[in-house]
């Protein structure tokens, strides 16, 4: 993101294109792009502002959404959405701090694939909700959109994933990629579930 952000001239704005882009037919009032995107209402102004006035996004009211006119969107939709712009060791650092993680395992928009069940899985013990739900927060402010995640303690998840529940199988048997993974939680384990 930092890159992007400097070639485009601020990560704000890449922050804000990427939610438009992720959601081409939705509308958005200012207080959602400021919320969704975590950046101060100045900056979303400015960047709006900016945004309308080479064509990127349209208005209606109080709303605003992607202009599907734009010339350049399909470009900038393969620079901003369709390439890997965050940092995996950073995602696995940030819930790190959250608990004790045990498994944190990525899907769905992470990866490309749009069929997928969850974006995001995360297994571990003594996790704070509020820690977890703040980084996620991040995250989604960072790709521009909200992610559909899974969490587990490590003994539910083991159970679960011996008795082949419907949810664990889709996740692993399914596209993804383990960001961080505890002895406990081999790949072999995961694989003989």
């Amino acid at each position: 993101m930092e890159i992007l952000g400097k070639v485009l001239g601020s990560p704000a704005k890449v922050k804000i294109m990427r939610l438009f882009l992720l959601n081409q037919d939705s509308w958005f009032n200012k207080k959602n792009i400021v919320k969704r995107s975590r950046v101060t209402s100045e900056v979303a102004t400015r960047e709006m502002r900016l945004l309308a006035s080479v064509g990127f996004i349209k208005k209606r009211g109080t709303e605003w959404s992607f202009n599907p006119l734009f010339k350049y969107g399909t470009e900038l939709e393969g620079l901003l959405v369709k390439t890997d712009s965050f940092d995996k060791k950073t995602m696995a650092d940030n819930f790190k701090k959250v608990g004790r993680v045990r498994l944190l395992l990525i899907s769905g928009v992470f990866i490309k694939n749009k069929d997928t069940r969850v974006d995001l899985l995360i297994v571990g013990d003594k996790m704070k909700k509020s820690r977890i739900e703040e980084e996620i927060r991040k995250l989604e402010a960072e790709i521009g959109t909200e992610l559909v995640y899974a969490i587990f303690n490590t003994k539910d998840f083991i159970y679960r994933l011996d008795m082949y529940d419907k949810l664990i199988r889709d996740i692993l048997d399914f596209p993804h990629e383990v960001i961080l993974q505890a002895k406990e939680l081999s790949t072999q384990t995961l694989k003989n579930a």
